[in-house]
């Protein structure tokens, strides 16, 4: 599971001792070893290398303002001095997934949870629990965008919303299929945007290039229907005119409405094409078909 709401409830009932009262812990940067820095700095010289001209350019200017390309995992307090003053946005650390209520109330006071943790040098090409790479490399950059930054503070409150409606499911659809797994229409091309993208170099690649997903442009409501999959490349990848674009649905919509619009209709399947959707490429859906098991359905 990457950082993002998560309607199967994969999380400790209450703290871990060590944490605080909203499971924020110290990142205790001292304690991070040559090898640790050295996994981090391998990983982002590989994303870096093949990024510009696949990353958006709110994710490469991130990169840049952050000051990302400083040798070794970043120090909280050093990024969040920056990060503040671009946006009003910090990186808090947590031992781990975080309660549904916890994640989106950080995020709706402008708060963005990490792990603290680094992969192994064995696992530089997946890992199933985020690390502080996914988390800050992939995650962070975009924050330094004030129109992204307030998207994610909206969508924090709408998440608190979320919950009170018992819509939770929904709304985190929102979330994997734009913070994690998005793509922007940029000088007439696609880019990537989602962390789940920009931190994994065979996504970054798949995401543009591959015949075999479906892309298709965002609509609000579609996404909100539509089933994703965690433990694989996605089978959809949907497209946003712009940053602009995204943050005026998300805060101009009343989103109750639509959740009892849509109560009643069923879940899109994934790598359905329906009506109404613009599609920019029907995919072959080649690469999920030659999976064997059986995919993890969200």
């Amino acid at each position: 599971m990457l950082s993002a709401p998560d309607p199967e409830n994969h999380v400790y009932d209450k703290p871990p001792a060590h944490a605080n009262a909203d499971w924020t812990i110290d990142q205790n940067w001292p304690a991070y070893t040559d090898e640790e820095h050295a996994t981090w700095d391998t990983l982002f010289a590989r994303q870096c290398k093949m990024l510009p001209g696949r990353a958006a350019q709110a994710f490469m200017d991130g990169v840049d303002i952050l000051q990302l390309s400083k040798a070794g995992i970043p120090d909280f307090d050093e990024l969040n001095r920056i990060l503040m003053d671009a946006t009003g946005w910090q990186v808090v650390a947590v031992p781990g997934l975080v309660p549904d209520d916890v994640f989106f109330d950080h995020l709706a006071n402008r708060r963005f949870v990490s792990g603290n943790f680094i992969r192994k040098p064995d696992q530089l090409d997946y890992l199933q629990e985020p690390d502080i790479f996914h988390d800050v490399f992939g995650h962070v950059p975009m924050l330094a965008d004030q129109r992204f930054a307030d998207y994610m503070e909206a969508y924090g409150r709408g998440g608190l919303r979320a919950l009170e409606f018992g819509t939770l499911k929904q709304l985190a659809r929102l979330y994997w299929y734009t913070v994690e797994f998005g793509l922007i229409q940029e000088a007439e091309e696609l880019r990537i945007y989602g962390a789940g993208i920009v931190s994994s170099y065979g996504e970054s690649k798949f995401a543009l290039e591959s015949d075999s997903p479906n892309r298709i442009m965002f609509d609000l409501e579609r996404v909100l229907r539509t089933e994703y999959r965690i433990d694989d490349f996605q089978q959809n990848y949907f497209v946003i005119p712009g940053l602009e674009e995204l943050l005026r649905v998300t805060v101009e919509t009343d989103f109750k409405p639509v959740y009892e619009k849509i109560a009643d209709m069923p879940d899109i399947a994934i790598a359905e094409i329906v009506e109404g959707d613009e599609l920019l490429t029907h995919g072959t859906q080649d690469h999920a078909s030659a999976q064997s098991g059986d995919a993890v359905i969200i």
